[in-house]
């Protein structure tokens, strides 16, 4: 069985997407973690750069928090890439990541190896494409189906 997130946006739509438990099953339990407790409710996309990433997650909405503690990167031996679509772990440096994740809007190859990838759009691309700085989740869920 596969472990999935759904983001859904205030102004409407929602992301799905498939989550990397394998590959990083630290990162996963730890977004789940947040997830299922509200910690994303009503936060907001707080850094959005066209044809890079939007990267929300903060709980002061402007880059500067966290949920009060780090977790380890997960790159070693994670196969997969930054390309289009995929979901990881934003950081201030390694294993300094804790609540802060981007949506990336293209490949970015100098990433890889640095910020944990852990998970990749499976439904919404189009969502997270209009995403604008400010715009709010309504919900994150992580489920399994």
């Amino acid at each position: 069985m596969a472990k999935y997130a759904e983001i859904e946006m205030e102004k409407g739509g929602t992301v799905k997407i498939e989550l990397h438990e394998n590959e990083a099953p630290g990162t996963v339990a730890n977004f789940e973690k947040l997830a299922n407790e509200g910690f994303y409710n009503g936060l907001t996309f707080h850094r959005v750069i066209p044809g890079f990433v939007a990267q929300g997650g903060c709980p002061n909405g402007t880059g500067t928090g966290g949920p009060g503690y780090t977790i380890k990167c997960e790159t070693a031996g994670n196969p997969h890439k930054h390309e289009r679509g995929v979901l990881a772990m934003a950081h201030a440096g390694k294993d300094t990541g804790g609540s802060q994740f981007y949506l990336t809007y293209d490949a970015f190859p100098h990433l890889d190896g640095i910020h944990t990838v852990f998970g990749k759009i499976v439904d919404g691309m189009n969502i997270v494409d209009d995403i604008q700085q400010g715009d709010k989740m309504k919900e994150v869920k992580v489920y399994a189906a």
